[in-house]
């Protein structure tokens, strides 16, 4: 093809330069000294407590002090502090002091019953003892078939199974009560014996003298009524640490359902999501790597928690700038970024804001009239102007529509017909177009009863049949929950039980359908009956509410007890994983990425932030709006994408605006609003908007290629973002661009009207990129005009070039 295929833009931004302050660690002074945990309580003789003590400085640098700080005990005859230790000698009540640099802590200290020895449990101690030498994860005996014979519960999501494998299913060969150290439990985790796992005991350590005391009690298991662990602890909470080799001590304690507490921190499995960062021992010990984050975790029982680490080079000299704080989200945002010792970028231009504002808030391209008009305003709030129009403008909620119906997954099929599924797509716009409250509209869907026609929330229930799948749909979409792993075995990187997940599923197990008269119309109900059995306890678990409490659900319909629970302020996920999903669409990811794969091991990049959200969402009553403003008004949506020295790297914590490519829906209408062209959608008059599709089965081969949703399921990765070699390939040579440049004809609408060359580039560039061409931009192209006698044809090359570059194809 004879055209001007190449379009060359020459872009020139300063670099934020920063003037580094000395702040060493030399110079710092100490603010605060922390003592973990704050209280120590020793139930039995063979309780202990083991303390941390961690000094926060001025310059935000925390350090473990725990061997340099001095203990002394106002009652000493109660306690034996040996190694950081606190051991029970006597009953009673004293206090341990803590000194380090001139402060001190108060730590109160109880101790009961120490003089009586606990009894061995199999639960609570043997069990732990399996997850802490690695014999019960996937890669060993809690594979599904086990391990050279030998099978034992994924995390010990089955005690009462392993201890039958161990004392009844080869009889006498597993454990020995006559001789205890000559069981293949012993002999094999000694290493006395070939096994596969190599050693993981050591004879007479404490892992062994725990199986030997349940050995010579007879290897019992535990009663029903023995206390369970109900929460962890993990402490320090934080930390910042100075250079590679820094190291921090953690300490673990586990909160019983008798009301007692225990140090399991030598019981625990700790693990790291970031060892280039921050490694972690198996005692429990962090040391600092190279510069960056890391979540560090410890699992125990089916409970997995964590503590945020930041690793920093040491010494390093930085002063954070003065930078303003619009709202809440920049004070979060920016004291985050003061601890990574990572400046912010500059505010975007103008220009930029009311592209990505527009595109973010209506899934369109602000047009000339609109620039010139926001471009000339010179009130000092105009941007936060912009903002309440566009979320006035009906534009917002169909690009909101669109994105529920993805995770709704609002589409035909054979279980939904074409005029349920569109009765459907009108309420949840009818919905969003009125602004009603997130949580009301939730509630009404997810207790939906009546015909698919009548009342079209109850399509929800046809889309998808399965209780199973139904359940595990509802905590992706509302609470941000993958929890399919916990069907088969407790969650391995959660606190997901198997019977959280079948109590969760109690809810959806009493759902009835019939037909009416129309074949194409199915009536939902509360049937009153009907259960999923727990496959281990093999019998229905009753209703629970995942993370919270079991209501009484006797005669009452409980999908309405989970709607009223899930879309309330007494779930605490419900309003956080909203938010995540909203900040996501503005940023490019979530503030937990991906936003429905919220779980211990995948812990927010902010934390504090993320929380805030998602208190300000429900004191807000759930106004989708107002969040919506608290965002795109925040210095942090409106940095520029254009990095510093300190923050080039970075790609988590909002220091620089994200460079996301324009969704396909939205891609396609932007070209087709620049080109005045018109589409045409089955069921869609002419003209309409791809945002504007209902049906999740209609797509064409632009929307097909640029990564429109099926939504076949209800996964965030259905829609794809992704820049593809199909996708470069459709807009240089497909029909999307110049085909429709052909057939908008505005180029030649424009010389018709007599308008000059320069003046239609500057269209161009105002239509496609939201800004006016540089000099630099218009030299080169006016030569390439004058050049060619054929004005129209080269002023569409330009157009095409426009269209086919990354400035108009990304949001930044």
């Amino acid at each position: 093809m004879n055209r001007f295929r190449q379009f060359l833009t020459s872009v020139a931004l300063a670099a934020l330069v920063l003037v580094p302050v000395a702040a060493s660690r030399g110079e710092a002074s100490l603010v605060k000294v922390s003592v973990f945990p704050a209280d120590v309580s020793l139930e039995t003789s063979r309780d202990r407590q083991s303390l941390v003590v961690q000094a926060l400085f001025s310059d935000g640098i925390t350090r473990d002090v725990t061997t340099e700080a001095k203990y002394s005990f106002v009652n000493a005859a109660l306690v034996k502090f040996e190694k950081n230790t606190v051991y029970p000698v006597a009953d009673g009540a004293t206090e341990c002091k803590v000194e380090f640099g001139g402060q001190t802590v108060t730590v109160p200290v109880k101790v009961a019953q120490a003089t009586v020895d606990r009894p061995i449990s199999f639960k609570l101690d043997v069990m732990p003892v399996f997850m802490r030498t690695g014999c019960n994860t996937g890669s060993c005996h809690g594979a599904a078939r086990g391990k050279d014979g030998f099978r034992l519960s994924l995390f010990g999501f089955d005690p009462d199974g392993d201890h039958y494998r161990l004392t009844r299913e080869i009889n006498g060969r597993r454990i020995n009560l006559a001789i205890p150290g000559e069981g293949l439990l012993m002999e094999k985790g000694c290493g006395k014996v070939p096994h596969t796992g190599g050693q993981r005991i050591v004879e007479g350590d404490e892992y062994y003298q725990t199986l030997i005391r349940w050995h010579d009690a007879g290897a019992p298991n535990d009663p029903a009524n023995i206390p369970q662990p109900i929460s962890l602890e993990v402490y320090p909470k934080n930390g910042v640490m100075d250079g590679k080799g820094a190291t921090q001590k953690m300490t673990v304690r586990a909160k019983y359902s008798d009301g007692t507490d225990r140090d399991v921190t030598s019981l625990c499995l700790f693990m790291s999501n970031n060892d280039n960062s921050a490694k972690v021992t198996p005692d429990g010990v962090i040391t600092a790597n190279e510069r960056g984050e890391a979540f560090v975790m410890a699992r125990f029982a089916t409970f997995t928690v964590g503590s945020p680490f930041i690793v920093l080079p040491k010494g390093l000299q930085f002063n954070f700038p003065q930078v303003p704080e619009n709202n809440y989200i920049d004070t979060l945002v920016f004291a985050k970024l003061k601890n990574l010792r990572i400046a912010p970028s500059e505010l975007c231009s103008d220009e930029v804001f009311i592209r990505r504002v527009t595109l973010d808030i209506c899934g369109v391209l602000p047009t000339p009239e609109e620039y010139t008009k926001f471009m000339s305003d010179p009130a000092p709030n105009k941007r936060e102007k912009l903002v309440d129009e566009l979320l006035n403008r009906k534009e917002f909620a169909e690009l909101w529509v669109l994105k529920w119906a993805e995770l709704l997954q609002i589409r035909s099929s054979n279980e939904v017909s074409y005029k349920a599924m569109l009765l459907y797509f009108n309420w949840l716009q009818d919905k969003i177009a009125r602004n009603v409250p997130v949580n009301e509209w939730v509630q009404e869907l997810l207790a939906a009863n009546g015909g698919t026609f009548k009342m079209p929330a109850t399509n929800y229930y046809q889309t998808e049949r399965d209780v199973l799948k139904v359940t595990e749909n509802v905590a992706q979409v509302f609470m941000g929950m993958r929890i399919q792993c916990a069907q088969c075995h407790n969650h391995p990187f959660d606190r997901w039980t198997m019977d959280d997940y079948y109590g969760f599923a109690s809810f959806f197990t009493q759902i009835g359908r019939k037909g009416t008269d129309d074949p194409r119309e199915i009536v939902v109900f509360n049937s009153g009956g009907g259960e999923v059995n727990h496959p281990v306890v093999n019998r229905p678990l009753p209703p629970k509410f995942l993370g919270g409490e079991a209501p009484a659900a006797a005669g009452k319909d409980r999908r309405a007890l989970l709607a009223k629970w899930l879309a309330s302020p007494e779930n605490p996920y419900f309003a956080t994983n909203l938010s995540n999903i909203v900040w996501a669409h503005f940023f490019g990811q979530g503030i937990i990425h991906e936003v429905d794969d919220v779980r211990i091991s995948n812990p927010p990049s902010n934390g504090e932030l993320l929380n805030e959200l998602g208190k300000r969402f429900t004191d807000y009553k759930y106004d989708f709006k107002k969040l919506v403003r608290d965002i795109c008004t925040s210095r942090t949506y409106q940095l520029s994408t254009q990095a510093n020295p300190s923050n080039e790297s970075d790609t988590r914590n909002f220091a620089k605006g994200g460079i996301r490519r324009i969704r396909a829906e939205t891609m396609l209408d932007c070209i087709t609003m620049v080109t005045e062209t018109k589409n045409k959608f089955p069921g869609l008059p002419l003209g309409a908007r791809a945002v504007q599709i209902a049906d999740g089965q209609v797509s064409n081969y632009f929307l097909t290629t640029f990564g429109r949703a099926t939504r076949e399921t209800v996964c965030s990765c259905e829609v794809k973002l992704e820049p593809t070699l199909s996708q470069s390939l459709h807009l240089l040579n497909g029909d999307a661009t110049s085909s429709r440049i052909q057939q908008g004809n505005l180029i030649g609408r424009r010389l018709a009207e007599k308008k000059a060359p320069e003046a239609i580039i500057e269209e161009l560039y105002l239509r496609t990129v939201t800004r006016k061409p540089t000099p630099a931009e218009v030299t080169k192209l006016m030569a390439a005009v004058n050049a060619e006698p054929n004005k129209q044809k080269i002023l569409e090359d330009v157009f095409w070039a426009l269209l086919n570059s990354r400035e108009f194809m990304f949001n930044h």
